[in-house]
């Protein structure tokens, strides 16, 4: 493969995180998102790094991945935990490190960032390929469960 690129993301990202994420709903949830509600959303994130930053991998100067982080605080911690979500490598490049080398990117810009102090990410289930991937790596089991409450 071709060298890869770890870059933040831009509006000119807009259109493919927006394709990536419709793709992460479908595949892993089976859920088809309304694209104009995604759109808005990632383009919200993309204006304003407070609420969270996308980073895209590329090779060959083609967006073939992606990550975004948001932010929580931890009081018990005194400082922010970094939550990995919107994971997307495209299917023809997965198995080759992209994910690896976002997380690496990732990791390393909360190493150094004043007041982060973790990394989590939340991941299904059933999706032990993924949770393989993220041990590798070197995060643990958390032994929480996620519940929710969606509005709208």
């Amino acid at each position: 493969m071709s060298d890869l690129t770890i870059r933040p993301a831009t509006a000119d990202d807009l259109d493919v995180i927006v394709d990536f994420n419709a793709r992460i709903a479908s595949e892993t949830e089976d859920t088809v998102l309304d694209r104009n509600t995604l759109r808005a959303g990632v383009q919200v994130l993309l204006e304003d790094p407070a609420k969270g930053r996308y980073f895209v991998a590329c090779v060959d100067g083609v967006v073939v991945g992606q990550v975004m982080h948001t932010r929580e605080w931890s009081d018990w911690r005194n400082g922010d935990i970094w939550w990995i979500q919107s994971v997307y490598v495209h299917a023809d490049h997965r198995r080759r490190g992209v994910f690896a080398g976002l997380y690496r990117h990732l990791q390393e810009l909360a190493e150094t960032a004043p007041g982060v102090v973790g990394l989590r990410l939340y991941v299904e289930v059933d999706n032990t390929p993924a949770q393989a991937t993220y041990a590798r790596l070197g995060m643990d089991d958390a032994s929480y469960l996620v519940m929710q409450e969606i509005f709208g």
